[in-house]
């Protein structure tokens, strides 16, 4: 059939509206396709000017007056900026520090809100570094807490059943992956959050798989808190710079642990006593990376100029799309699809199950393999994430990549590798 030939997947990229925006990135290697952005996205033609303005201009030229114009100001510009793609106010998000710090001050915030309440939930999904701050607050908290985790049945999915069979008068704090990082399973936010606030739990959402990827509105939903990174569909860097958002209300109630004088209400007058910023400004702590900001506003600018249902929708045609290929070229060799049918309990990328996942995923990146370079990622134990980003992956790379996956299994080009795991995966 025509739409398991390459030419179908060109067509596809012909009457794409999108399609013009893969120009807006960094794309030299005619050999390289990339499927990894929710890892790291691919760098923006715009930002490399932009940070040798920065350097050149604000730190070159400007020194330490850039502060009175404009540094001081930043997190919150930016945080102002990427409200608009996870539907909150601009006075609600504040890009800082690090995912992981980001959560560790929120899930502080909480326990000492819901001060009584001695039940913590989330599910074994999530990514572990969420899971390892639960634990490490509990025993700053000395212990006194439980930490209930829903347990998949089937490694991908999670049912609302489950996490509502953990919520109870005693849950102070729900906290889960709105997209989960292996499968891609993408939970109802607002369903979720209701559940939670019927049992007068608090809710805090990671967003690090779903933001720049699936629409995100935190305001209709109710949420109550989020946090999220920027390096991944966001584009903003290795190691960007995060951020935590809190609903309005709620900012004033909640103490953040970290009292940094960014955090300060008036960090220049250099008092020795604290006393805390008003509105989202409490959760700053240190002095923010400015070079890192930096990096973040161009890619920004991309995703808001494309728009988020926009980036949605193709999303999912070209997710559904790579499931179809995979159907067709890949079941019959072994591989397993390991993240949800259907696309909208699914978010941007899709992992596909073998038990030869490792090898597989070195042989795609060899140079020596194959006509090209495919860039995914492996998680362990068995899985090959294939990161979707729609912005500059083409129908076209889809196509390719699991053409040269259906060579490299037929082949059994994969035993040609180490079984030795790198230390990054």
């Amino acid at each position: 059939m025509e739409v398991y030939r390459k030419e179908y997947a060109e067509k596809l990229d012909r009457i794409d509206a999108l399609h013009p925006f893969t120009n807006k990135f960094v794309k030299d290697d005619p050999n390289l396709i990339y499927l990894d952005g929710n890892s790291l996205g691919m760098l923006p033609k715009t930002t490399p000017d932009e940070m040798s303005r920065v350097i050149n201009q604000e730190w070159g030229k400007g020194l330490i007056r850039s502060w009175n114009e404009g540094w001081y100001q930043r997190s919150a510009q930016t945080g102002a900026c990427l409200a608009k793609l996870i539907g909150a106010r601009p006075d609600e998000v504040i890009v800082a520090d690090s995912t992981s710090v980001n959560l560790f001050k929120l899930v502080y915030a909480v326990l000492k809100y819901q001060d009584g309440r001695t039940r913590i939930v989330s599910d074994d999904l999530n990514f572990p570094s969420d899971i390892y701050i639960l634990q490490g607050l509990i025993e700053l908290f000395g212990n006194k807490h439980e930490l209930k985790l829903a347990q998949s049945m089937d490694a991908m999915t999670i049912s609302t059943e489950q996490i509502k069979g953990l919520l109870n008068h005693q849950t102070a704090l729900l906290t889960l992956s709105h997209v989960v990082y292996k499968s891609a399973f993408m939970y109802d936010m607002g369903q979720i959050t209701r559940m939670a606030h019927e049992n007068g739990a608090m809710v805090i959402w990671d967003l690090s798989h779903a933001v720049g990827a699936v629409p995100v509105d935190l305001n209709k939903s109710g949420a109550d808190m989020a946090i999220g990174c920027t390096y991944k569909y966001l584009n903003g860097g290795p190691g960007s710079i995060a951020f935590l958002y809190v609903r309005k209300d709620l900012q004033e109630k909640l103490q953040s642990p970290i009292w940094g004088w960014f955090g300060q209400n008036d960090p220049f007058a250099f008092d020795l006593q604290y006393e805390p910023s008003t509105g989202i400004k409490r959760f700053l702590a240190g002095s923010p990376p400015i070079l890192s900001l930096s990096t973040l506003e161009p890619a920004l600018d991309i995703m808001l100029e494309a728009g988020m249902d926009n980036i949605r929708q193709k999303s999912v045609r070209q997710t559904d799309y790579l499931v179809s290929l995979a159907e067709k070229y890949l079941f019959p060799l072994g591989f397993q699809l390991s993240s949800p049918r259907d696309s909208r309990q699914r978010g941007s990328h899709i992992s596909l199950q073998h038990p030869e996942a490792y090898r597989i995923c070195k042989a795609l990146i060899d140079s020596e393999t194959g006509e090209k370079v495919v860039i995914p990622d492996f998680r362990a134990p068995d899985n090959i994430r294939l990161g979707i980003a729609p912005l500059y992956n083409t129908f076209a790379e889809i196509f390719e990549a699991i053409m040269q996956l259906k060579q490299i299994a037929e082949e059994k080009l994969y035993q040609h590798f180490s079984l030795n795991r790198d230390n990054v995966t």
